[in-house]
Parts: structure tokens; C-alpha cells; sequence
């Protein structure tokens, strides 16, 4: 099936059919024939237009967690659809080859992607793999048809957007994790090639939309693991988003163009340590521990959900509450 031209919302035409690409803080002035940063948005005589609308280059059932997501229906499967492109280019990228190459892709429509949905009787679609914010346009069409249907939206996203095309995704998302990459201007454009203010802003204005949001932090060895800095970040979700927000944080392995060793496993668990002093709930991934996968109720210490990898329990949860005291926990069940 050919796929047809979609023009990009978020845009304004300067002089010489030069366009301004207002979709991300980057605010690419592309010239006729040029693509802005994240690759996938492309001047053609003037208009700018959505080359990855409509292609897809990965799609696979997933547990929730894996998103990750630990805090929204723990257990469930969800189908989860990636493209290719992005607006960062970071040098750790765990997913390059469809973040910053061309791999193959197949055509698909919104109304394949419910239909898939549906067909395997995930909770919804998790946008997710590649940046979904470039795939702005079919992904908000998506997530209205996917709402239609009674099925749940899911961003995993660097969230770098404008405020003006957030605004206009927010009603139809359920739920995001945000990946804060680090807490340093700095360290966003050396090794991230973009900033981290808009990042909060979007984290910010997801929770208070009524979205559950969850935060991921990749520790990059000597780049990031700065515990002073990562206490900032820290203290600013439980400030600003909520002591009960979900944040995990991600052992970090040598990938794309970075080279550093893997994050040594004592920083991690005294990362771990540090964020639990300010937070309900703190987890580690990429990493075979399971009491920082766990999640314990914040008022008894009881063990209410139990990780083994993907495979959850929850010995200690009746509903939302913690079965030994009564507590209600900041987590949504079916």
C-alpha cells in the first residue's frame, strides 16, 4: 500500500518557501528539500510534511511494565507501535537503529492499529520505541479512534514538546513515562543535544491534565549519576509531581556512539536509597534486584506487588489498598 503525502500540523511558511517547524522547542527553519533535526518532518515546496505518518517500524504485545509503567494496570498486555525518527540525538541511544537510521517499516493506519488492538485484547496502544512526539500526527489520531473504542493511550516519550500541540495530545493520553534524562542543562546539550526545561514542563502539565505519569532516568556512568544532581531531580518530582509519582531509574550499558562502562551497581543502589528518603516509590531497571522492583506500601512497608521480571503478583494488595493496613496506594487496576 503507498502512502500518502501528510502534511504536518505545527508550522508556519516563511520568505523563499522556507517553513518554521513549531511541533518541539528546536523550532527548525527548513529550507525546500530539508528535513528538520528529527528527520521525519520535510519542507516540500513550501509545505512541511509528516514523512513517518502511517509507518510503523516495530510492533509487539508487551507487558506494561516493560514501558515502563509499574503503577498502571500492573499485569496487563498492551500493544505497543514505534516509527523512526526523533528530536534528540543522544550518544547512549538504546534504540538507534530506528531513532536515527532508516530501517524498514510497514504502512498502517489508525484504524489497523485499533483493530490489532483489539484483535489481541491489549489494554490499548503504548506509542513508544522510537520519539512518538515526531509521529505527532498519526498518534493523535490514533488515540482519539483508540478512545472510541474504549482502549488505553500510553506515551513513552522523551517529552520534548511546545506547549500548544501538548495541550492539544493530553486529553487523549492515560498515561506517560517521561524520560528526564538528568538534571543538567549542560549534560542535555553535550550528550543529549536538546534541554531539559521543556521535559518538566511536559511531566508537569501531564499530571496536572489527570494523567498518570511515571519518570524514567537512564544513569549514565561519570555523565549524569552526579548524586547532588540527581537529588535536585529527586526533589523536584516529589515538589512538583507528586510524592506518590513512580520513578525508576535504569542501569545504563554502553550503546550507539558512548562507550563508558556499565553504571557500577552500588551507584544504582545508592541512587535507590537516596530517592526513597523523598519518594514512595523508587525503582531500578536493568538490574536483578528484586526489592527495588518490588513496590511495598508506603505507610506499613508491607510488600503489595512482587516483580520476577515481567511476571507481577500482588500478595499484599486487595483492590487499591494494602491488605496489612488499609492504606490506599497510588496505583490503578482494572
Amino acid at each position: 500500500m503507498a502512502q500518502a503525502l501528510h502534511e504536518a500540523q505545527y508550522y508556519v511558511k516563511l520568505p523563499g518557501e522556507k517553513v518554521e517547524c513549531r511541533l518541539c522547542p528546536h523550532t527548525c527553519v527548513i529550507a525546500p528539500g530539508k528535513r528538520g533535526i528529527c528527520r521525519v518532518r520535510e519542507n516540500r515546496a513550501g509545505r512541511l510534511i509528516s514523512r513517518n505518518y502511517g509507518r510503523c517500524s516495530s510492533l509487539a504485545l508487551d507487558p506494561i511494565e516493560k514501558k515502563p509503567l509499574y503503577h498502571f494496570y500492573p499485569g496487563s498486555l498492551i500493544l505497543s507501535a514505534g516509527t523512526i525518527g526523533c528530536n534528540f540525538s543522544c550518544q547512549f541511544c538504546q534504540n538507534w537503529e530506528i531513532a536515527q537510521a532508516e530501517p524498514e517499516t510497514a504502512v498502517i493506519t489508525p484504524a489497523d492499529l485499533v483493530h490489532k488492538a483489539r484483535e489481541v485484547d491489549s489494554l490499548g496502544i503504548a506509542y513508544t520505541y522510537s520519539e512518538p512526539l515526531v509521529w505527532f500526527e498519526f498518534v493523535l489520531a490514533t488515540a482519539r479512534q483508540a478512545r472510541a473504542a474504549g482502549l488505553k493511550n500510553v506515551m513513552v516519550t522523551n517529552g520534548f514538546i511546545q506547549e500548544e500541540p501538548l495541550q492539544e495530545l493530553l486529553p487523549w493520553i492515560d498515561a506517560w513515562n517521561i524520560d528526564v534524562k538528568g538534571f543538567s542543562l549542560e549534560f542535555y546539550r553535550k550528550i543529549v543535544h536538546g534541554d531539559y526545561r521543556p521535559v518538566l514542563r511536559t511531566a508537569a502539565a501531564a499530571v496536572a491534565a489527570g494523567s498518570h505519569v511515571e519518570i524514567t532516568t537512564l544513569l549514565v556512568t561519570g555523565l549524569n549519576d552526579n548524586l547532588d544532581e540527581l537529588g535536585e531531580l529527586v526533589r523536584w518530582v516529589a515538589g512538583n509531581l507528586g510524592v506518590d509519582t513512580p520513578l525508576h531509574f535504569s542501569r545504563y550499558f554502553p550503546q550507539y556512539r558512548l562507550q563508558a562502562p556499565p553504571t557500577p551497581l552500588a551507584t544504582m543502589r545508592r541512587v535507590w536509597e537516596m530517592a526513597r528518603e523523598h519518594l514512595h516509590y523508587v525503582y531500578l531497571g536493568n538490574v536483578a534486584d528484586p526489592e527495588a522492583n518490588n513496590t511495598y506500601c508506603p505507610a506499613c512497608g508491607e510488600l503489595v506487588i512482587r516483580r520476577t521480571g515481567y511476571q507481577v503478583s500482588w500478595p499484599g494488595l486487595e483492590g487499591r489498598r494494602c491488605r496489612a493496613c488499609g492504606s490506599e496506594l497510588a496505583i490503578i487496576r482494572q
